[in-house]
């Protein structure tokens, strides 16, 4: 099985972001500083962008009857505001007895770029 979905991250999201955590690294907040550290703009957050898992595995693999129990992301290049988000998943093996899934994951961006790859393992009900 493998789903799919699409996103595009918005300034207003990177706020958000920012109130619930408290995050004020000038990487994320400062064009000036992202670009002197050698980026194109101010980074998305990683775990804004990981976020996104969530709604993979509730809303669409396995769905709705699931808990994540584990994630584990390697992030692969930055994410910047604007950027389209494809988020990619594949169930590559199926516990039945302990009623858990694992799932191969792939973030790109709207240039087919990988920006996030990892493995999620989910519990399903």
């Amino acid at each position: 099985m493998k789903e799919s979905f699409q996103v595009t991250l918005t300034q207003e999201m990177q706020d958000l972001f920012l109130q619930i955590t408290g995050d004020e690294n000038p990487l994320h907040r400062s064009f000036e500083y992202a670009k002197n550290k050698g980026y194109e703009d101010k980074v998305v957050y990683g775990l804004l962008t990981s976020s996104f898992l969530s709604t993979l595995a509730g809303m669409y693999l396995p769905g709705e009857r699931s808990l994540i129990h584990s994630v584990e992301t390697k992030y692969q290049k930055p994410v910047y505001i604007g950027d389209t988000l494809t988020i990619e998943g594949e169930i590559d093996e199926k516990n039945d007895t302990y009623e858990l899934i694992r799932i191969k994951i792939i973030i790109r961006n709207q240039k087919g770029e990988k920006v996030v790859k990892g493995r999620m393992q989910v519990g399903v009900a």
